[in-house]
């Protein structure tokens, strides 16, 4: 049986993220009310801007529900602003959060809508070829709490984290044909009871989608080549999307 995901539809890439996981046998949908919430086994939060999705989730009364059922080991991840919203708390603001991952993020750590980039990422868990990390006003990882595994970094500041069942990228792969990301979140339903997708891959290793090459390429745009990742310097890409 195709596990049940959601995407939540308050903003950002809702159909970019439905799409992929389609690609990959997952029966996926939008998730705007309680009953849309309760009915998947897991859920992504795309990106956007944090503190209106904050506002928009109290407004619903997803907020606690939300909590709650990730507290419970469903399986949760954010993307871009989604980490924001599932940080422990955001640096030198006061700014609510879900406080599902126990991590410091700073917004638009990586500059404004004009430095947006896409720069290839050495990802492990996901296999040796780089995985194309688009960054959009994106955050990084500030402070990362003992139980949280840092998966990837780019300028020396954790970009891809985990705890447990939660998640979080400062980068979209949503908008890249590099599906390897959604796998392996679709992977880390299987603990929690909802079958497995074509394609989802074992949440602790390597993964890969069937008829993808591991090392899928992603936007149209300049790369930045490896040694970006360590100047501290993403390079502008012409193909970035640009964000509210």
């Amino acid at each position: 049986m195709a596990p049940r995901v959601g995407v939540l539809a308050l903003q950002g890439d809702v159909v970019e993220h439905v799409r992929v996981l389609r690609s990959l046998g997952a029966d996926a949908s939008a998730v705007k009310t309680r009953a849309e919430l309760d009915a998947v086994r897991g859920l992504i939060v795309p990106g956007g801007e944090s503190t209106t999705v904050i506002r928009l989730l109290d407004r619903f009364g997803l907020s606690e529900p939300l909590r709650t059922r990730v507290e419970c080991g469903m399986p949760f991840w954010g993307t871009c602003m989604g980490m924001i919203v599932a940080a422990h708390d955001v640096a030198g603001l006061e700014q609510k959060t879900l406080d599902l991952l126990d991590v410091t993020v700073r917004r638009n750590a990586f500059g404004r809508q004009i430095a947006s980039a896409e720069v290839p990422l050495a990802i492990p868990v996901l296999g040796t070829d780089p995985f194309p990390g688009v960054f959009i006003r994106a955050p990084w990882v500030e402070r990362s709490g003992p139980g949280v595994e840092v998966l990837a970094t780019l300028a020396g500041h954790p970009v891809f984290v985990r705890q447990g069942n939660v998640m979080g990228t400062s980068f979209h792969p949503e908008l890249t044909n590099d599906v390897r990301l959604h796998a392996y979140f679709l992977g880390m339903l299987l603990p929690y009871g909802e079958g497995e997708a074509s394609g989802a891959g074992d949440a602790t290793g390597p993964v890969g989608a069937p008829g993808v090459a591991s090392g899928a390429g992603g936007m149209a745009g300049d790369i930045g080549s490896p040694d970006s990742r360590d100047s501290g310097v993403i390079p502008r890409s012409s193909g970035s999307r640009p964000r509210s």
